[in-house]
């Protein structure tokens, strides 16, 4: 590039999933309902686990900041594509756009470590049964959610300083529905601090990439294998189904990221890394509520003690002002 007179690109264009403008309406409607409840579900499950005691277990203070997470997460990129199907304006500046890849790559390193964390705790739960509240409690959870945090911060700043040293060189239409400079876009600069850097980050996120995979990996190797070791089939369904709805979770996790950020090399249909990056950034915040909690035994008890909770109050309310 050097010896061109280039224009710098200040403002970018988001071409999201659908251009006909009689599909607008529909794709708004369909990606409100989406956003709404995905966020309803995912606070349901903080303000169910927050006030019952019985739901302070590690598993669910671990549930409970994924929720969180997950409601940053979708509001992260949906809003945006929301607005521009509202209003038919589909730029954005460039510099709005690192604001939300900068966000993007907290969060969803955040959610990558969590459900890493998630499985080393069921882990411990169905191998290591009598040994599981020593190992893992209130003191062990704060300091894993710290270092989850910790970690995904330090390593999107880097990438971050990546992305202030360079600069923007195309392409101006990004064929995605938010700003993802990691599977599209190209980075450029002459100085060699970035570039150094930038293959750095690189080979980082391969090792721990791979590493966390392979970790993932043999620790479901023994998970499975301890389930078969229950003698009883129902002792066999009860720990298979504690662990199951993680399993399916971090399959589409990764199968969703694998095809994002690794296929991407070999330029592969843009409509394939727009259906992966909807399942990874919009459909998993939509259906971890409904697979890991709405479904519990637990969760149903305290949702319906605080239903009857909420419609006591309402009663005494009501009386009150009768009386009154």
């Amino acid at each position: 590039m050097e010896g061109r007179n280039q224009t710098p690109i200040v403002e970018l264009i988001l071409v999201g999933f659908e251009n006909d403008p009689e599909l607008q309406p529909l794709l708004f409607l369909l990606f409100l309902v989406i956003y709404i409840v995905a966020v309803a579900g995912n606070l349901l499950i903080i303000v169910l686990v927050v006030p019952d005691r019985h739901l302070h277990t590690p598993m669910y203070y671990l549930m409970a900041n994924l929720s969180a997470v997950e409601i940053c997460y979708v509001s992260t990129t949906l809003p945006r594509l929301i607005g521009s199907l509202a209003t038919g304006d589909r730029t954005i500046s460039l510099q709005n756009c690192f604001v939300q890849f900068y966000f993007y790559g907290i969060l969803c390193s955040a959610e990558f470590m969590l459900l890493t964390a998630m499985c080393y705790d069921r882990y411990l739960a169905i191998c290591h049964p009598l040994r599981y509240p020593a190992l893992m409690n209130g003191r062990v959870c704060a300091p894993i959610v710290a270092g989850c945090w910790v970690f995904s911060i330090s390593y999107t700043f880097m990438l971050q300083i990546i992305i202030l040293q360079s600069t923007y060189c195309g392409p101006k239409e990004f064929n995605n529905f938010f700003c993802d400079f990691s599977s599209n876009g190209l980075l450029c600069s002459k100085r060699k601090f970035p570039i150094v850097l930038q293959w750095l980050t690189y080979i980082l996120a391969i090792i721990i990439t791979v590493g966390i995979f392979l970790f993932t990996l043999a620790t479901y190797i023994c998970i499975i294998a301890s389930i078969l070791r229950i003698p009883s089939t129902i002792g066999k369904q009860k720990a298979f189904s504690t662990c199951s709805s993680h399993l399916i979770v971090v399959a589409v996790y990764y199968v969703s990221v694998f095809t994002i950020y690794v296929l991407s090399q070999f330029r592969p249909p843009a409509i394939l890394n727009k259906i992966f990056s909807f399942l990874s950034t919009v459909l998993i915040p939509l259906l971890n509520p409904f697979i890991y909690c709405l479904r519990n035994k637990e969760v149903h008890q305290s949702l319906r003690k605080s239903l009857l909770t909420l419609v006591d109050f309402r009663l005494r309310h009501v009386n009150s002002k009768i009386k009154n």
